[in-house]
């Protein structure tokens, strides 16, 4: 088999195997989420999952992929990827047990991207849709950590129901998947495979109704991930619209973000204060249950991942058309949910 056919199966295994684990030890260390006027769940719930999701993850890449095969600049960003992962879910840990500020767990994602870019990573140039280039120069560090804390803050923002994060990234996982083989890009396909296993082998446990949530340790550590791997090497061997594809493989919380961010500047409160006006609440709002308005939001995600996996398929234009037709549909259906009006928490 293929070792991102391996890397997927142990991170599988050993998600499954730990997150039980993690749950005891959530339990015995004071690690549960309390329910509130803005959460849908009713009683304590541990919300360390991403521990699990982290540790099968690591597993599933240190098992499968050869470091030492790999080129020299591409094996320095592997090892920032990891060292950067592990750095988020530090402070995803700290956060989960202390509440940091939000200014505070900002300032933490910044060094972890930090990290990445001093082992080389970075947004070089952005292709447009007709093959050229556009050379960022000296604002390729601010838009690299621009991308991944704002990928790792998406994620973040739409763990909200149960088992919502935890798919929509496993379908992001799967599409960024795709493109690399479609690009012949082992490295991406053995990070996303073990990224997607981790994440399904939690789902189990997840899923509506949840026996444990990722929290900020695993909703951070799922967009991290995504964020750097599609700037190593996804991203930059795709054919078409540089940087779309994770775009669209991560619409969902992309867009649910977008929203949240001008519907709280327009309603005047801070950007960074909750409310109940994401998609997920509207969907509870308009009489589906918790079940149903996930795997409402699944059928969303790989729609918009089917996108991206065709968009390495076509030409320019045609490319332009399906991302033009995305956006408007999009914003309709946003308008038509109200998901731009205020809601108060």
């Amino acid at each position: 088999m293929p070792n991102f056919v391996w890397a997927l199966l142990i991170a599988l295994v050993v998600s499954l195997v730990i997150t039980p684990a993690v749950i005891l030890f959530a339990d015995k260390t004071g690690a549960m989420d309390a329910p509130d006027a803005r959460k849908v769940h009713k009683k304590p719930i541990p919300r360390i999952g991403g521990l699990g999701i982290y540790i099968a993850f690591m597993a599933g890449v240190l098992a499968t992929l050869q470091l030492d095969m790999l080129p020299e600049d591409v094996q320095s960003g592997v090892i920032g990827l990891l060292i950067g992962a592990t750095l988020i879910v530090i402070l995803g840990l700290v956060d989960d047990y202390k509440n940091l500020p939000p200014k505070v767990k900002l300032l933490g994602q910044i060094v972890a991207a930090g990290v990445l870019v001093a082992f080389g990573v970075q947004i070089d140039f952005i292709a447009d849709p007709f093959g050229d280039y556009f050379y960022l120069e000296y604002f390729a560090i601010p838009a690299t950590l621009f991308w991944i804390v704002g990928l790792t803050n998406t994620v973040n923002l739409i763990d909200g129901l149960d088992g919502l994060a935890a798919g929509v990234a496993t379908i992001a996982s799967i599409t960024i998947l795709l493109v690399a083989i479609q690009n012949a890009f082992v490295l991406v396909t053995i990070i996303t495979a073990a990224l997607a296993g981790a994440a399904i082998g939690f789902l189990w446990y997840n899923f509506n109704p949840a026996k444990i949530f990722m929290g900020d340790t695993g909703s951070m550590l799922l967009g991290f991930v995504l964020a750097g791997i599609s700037v190593i090497g996804a991203v930059k061997s795709a054919a078409t619209i540089a940087l779309i594809v994770p775009i669209l493989a991560l619409g969902v919380p992309i867009l649910d973000t977008s929203f949240a961010i001008i519907r709280r500047y327009r309603g005047g409160v801070p950007i960074f204060k909750p409310d109940k006006g994401h998609l997920h609440h509207r969907l509870l709002d308009m009489g589906f249950n918790q079940r149903q308005a996930v795997l409402l939001m699944y059928v969303i995600s790989a729609m918009l991942g089917l996108s991206a996996v065709l968009l390495n398929e076509v030409s320019g234009g045609i490319a332009v058309a399906i991302v033009v037709a995305v956006i408007l549909l999009v914003f309709f259906g946003a308008k038509k949910l109200g998901i731009l009006r205020m809601k108060n928490p």
